[in-house]
């Protein structure tokens, strides 16, 4: 202290301090002047001495005009020093860089101008001090005052130059402290980062594309800024690193990656946008890096697909179509489980168009990884089942392939069947609403004999007879009237004399038993005309109530259709049919005759050629059984009908099975009816206070008859 007392006089340490500025500068002067004389003579130490004098007396001082004073001298001194000012920077700038966070603006001002003016002098030497340089002027960008703010600014500019034409500048310690600053929200901050980014990478020399992924989120972030000027900046930082990108023959996809996924759910339409831009030119580029990331990838771009912004939904698309393209070997790290558990989740997304993509990849899977997928089948069933009540067709369609490609095995075929007859069972209303576009898509896709023959396996060991009973009649109508089943009927119509038809015939019979409606479609369709007679004849009183009125009714109408113009036509030969005569006529006499099914059918049968059943039902074949009658085949000719036998169908066998079954619903409605009455007994007092009862069943068949009126 007492060297540098000697070498500095004591009027111009005064003026040093003084509140006018123009002594202050004065006095710099003085300073710049001994301490060039000092640099000359090389005597360092008392240049070292009269640093530390402007530092520990002035520029620490607790006097503004003293601090104001110690940062103009160090910048002298500095000046003073020219060439020489390297060796003395250790002492020179971190007193001013203390200064930037001065409480006194113009303390903070002169801070700036200082370091501006030590820069000048030291330019390259500059750059140890780097890290620490920008920093506090991270934080002056965002000073309250705008004087220190444009004070700042130049500095700054400077530091850039200085930075852009050093060769010393260690990017690898620059980068933590700038991925720390990213997160700043104060816009002259981000401005102040962006530029940085910028000018750092047009420098040829500095590679801040490998040091991309540390900053990248931050870029991101800045896209949603209030300010537009803001994010112009990010914008264009940003599409200059894309390009780089695509330019570069190395680039680290995977930790990108991992952000734009995260970017591209951001509630902000321009960052999910330039996110989804990424993606999309990752998957193009990215090749083997990328693989490990698809599932991440999938499940950033199958929601952007149903994006309201139609640019979104356009990008995403060919993203995504772009991800299907690419044939992934499992050895590349490609991991089925992953991207199969995403798509699984998307079927459930709230939008229709990413339901739909999510069951494309589930196909696309299925196809090319089969045996991995059907590993996690148990994970994925469930799902694929409950998007099959999706209110959109187009899914359910989608849906069902992805079903017939799992239920290409045996096993898997029959647990399809197994887990669709449960769904419709706990949901009725998937049942009505999606029952008959679910089986009729089903018989396409995996062959309408195979699904009917598993259905009515099943059915036939059904134990809840009210839903196999529902379950039937859906079946039997789907049969009657799909296009997709014309085979069927047409193998069917064979029963009596192709031995397939025939099988068919028995296999379905058993579980169509649950439906006398039902066994009757099937015998009329078959033409076992003589069986469909005996069937209505072995309805009894309980039988005949409203919900199977309702059935008859159905089927009535059904004979009316295109699928029994052959039974029609059978009409115009009274004597060779006469087993079809009766069963009509029996049905006739079941309906009300009110009725408009019993108006319909009356006015065909009056259509026919007239005819009495006496001439012809009682002709005996020469054995004079009376459970012998002649059956005539389709070409005419006429045959014998071995009592109830007829190319291997025991129909004596058919009936008893049927009576049997329809005995088991009998009990089981009145079971049912038992308990219902059980449960609704009430007190006397109580049922003075209650309704009239519910009309017993027939009352309800004869009222809805009645209500019909003149068909």
């Amino acid at each position: 202290m007492a060297d540098a007392l000697m070498v500095v006089p004591a009027a111009v340490l005064r003026n040093l301090a003084d509140k006018l500025y123009e002594k202050r500068k004065n006095a710099a002067l003085d300073v710049e002047g001994i301490v060039k004389q000092l640099a000359t003579a090389g005597d360092h130490d008392k240049i070292t001495a009269v640093i530390n004098l402007l530092t520990t007396e002035f520029t620490y001082s607790p006097q503004s005009n003293h601090r104001k004073g110690g940062l103009i001298g160090l910048a002298a001194a500095t000046v003073g020093l020219t060439s020489e000012a390297a060796q003395h920077l250790e002492q020179l700038v971190p007193p001013v860089l203390y200064s930037f966070s001065d409480q006194d603006s113009r303390v903070r001002y002169y801070a700036c101008e200082a370091l501006y003016n030590i820069a000048k002098v030291v330019r390259g030497d500059f750059i140890i001090f780097f890290n620490k340089i920008f920093d506090a002027l991270c934080k002056l960008s965002a000073d309250s005052d705008s004087n220190v703010q444009s004070a700042a600014h130049l500095l700054d500019r400077l530091v850039k130059d200085i930075v852009t034409e050093s060769d010393q500048f260690s990017i690898e310690e620059f980068i933590p402290l700038l991925r720390e600053r990213m997160n700043v929200l104060n816009p002259f901050v981000r401005q102040f980062l962006v530029g940085w980014i910028s000018v750092l990478d047009s420098v040829p020399n500095i590679d801040m594309l490998g040091f991309l992924p540390d900053f990248l989120d931050g870029l991101f972030n800045m896209l949603s800024d209030s300010s537009h000027e803001i994010r112009q900046q990010a914008d264009s930082a940003l599409s200059e690193f894309l390009q780089e990108i695509k330019n570069s023959p190395s680039v680290d996809y995977g930790r990108m990656a991992e952000i734009l996924v995260q970017r591209a759910g951001s509630p902000d339409e321009f960052t999910r946008l330039t996110a989804v831009t990424w993606i999309n030119e990752f998957v193009k580029l990215g090749g083997d890096q990328v693989v490990p990331y698809y599932a991440d990838i999938l499940g950033a771009i199958l929601p952007c697909i149903s994006d309201k912004e139609e640019k979104i939904r356009v990008v995403a698309r060919e993203t995504n179509e772009e991800l299907r393209d690419v044939k992934a070997d499992l050895a590349e790290a490609f991991d089925v489980e992953a991207v199969l558990s995403i798509a699984r989740r998307q079927i459930s997304s709230e939008w229709e168009a990413t339901r739909i993509e999510a069951l494309h990849w589930m196909s696309t899977l299925l196809n090319r990884y089969r045996t991995e997928v059907l590993q996690f089948l148990d994970d994925i069933l469930d799902t694929l089942l409950k998007a099959l009540s999706d209110p959109s067709d187009e899914v359910v369609l989608l849906v069902l392939d992805v079903h017939a490609c799992i239920a290409k095995d045996p096993q898997h075929f029959q647990q399809l069947v197994v887990f669709l007859l449960h769904s419709f069972r706990v949901d009725n209303s998937l049942l009505e609403k999606r029952g008959a576009l679910i089986i009729r898509r089903l018989c396409v896709l995996l062959n309408a004999e195979r699904v009917y023959r598993e259905l009515s396996t099943i059915l036939e060991r059904e134990s809840d007879l009210d839903f196999s009973s529902l379950m039937v009649q859906a079946l039997n109508l789907i049969l009657l009237t799909s296009p997709e089943l014309s085979e069927i009927r047409e193998l069917l119509k064979q029963s009596l004399v192709n031995t397939a038809g025939k099988d068919l015939y028995v296999t379905l019979y058993a579980s169509w038993c649950h439906s006398p409606m039902a066994v009757l479609s099937l015998c009329l369709l078959a033409q076992t005309y003589q069986h469909a007679s005996d069937v209505v004849q072995s309805l009894g009183e309980e039988d005949i109530n409203t919900k199977f009125l309702v059935q008859l009714d159905k089927l009535i109408r059904l004979l009316e259709t295109p699928t029994f113009t052959c039974l029609r036509l059978q009409l115009l030969e009274p004597g060779r049919y006469i087993w079809l005569f009766k069963t009509l006529y029996g049905l006739l006499m079941l309906l009300p005759q009110q009725s408009a099914a019993f108006k319909i059918l009356k006015t065909r049968l009056k259509a026919v050629p007239s005819y009495s059943f006496d001439g012809e039902q009682s002709k005996r074949t020469p054995s004079r059984s009376p459970y012998q009658f002649l059956h005539h085949t389709k070409d005419g000719d006429i045959t014998t009908d071995g009592g109830y036998s007829h190319n291997g169908i025991n129909f004596a066998a058919r009936l008893q099975q049927f009576k049997q079954m329809q005995h088991q619903h009998r009990v089981h409605r009145k079971t049912q009816a038992l308990s219902c009455k059980i449960s609704t007994t009430l007190p006397k007092e109580a049922q003075i206070q209650e309704e009239p009862m519910l009309p017993q069943l027939s009352d309800v068949a004869t009222s809805r008859s009645s209500k019909r009126g003149p068909g």
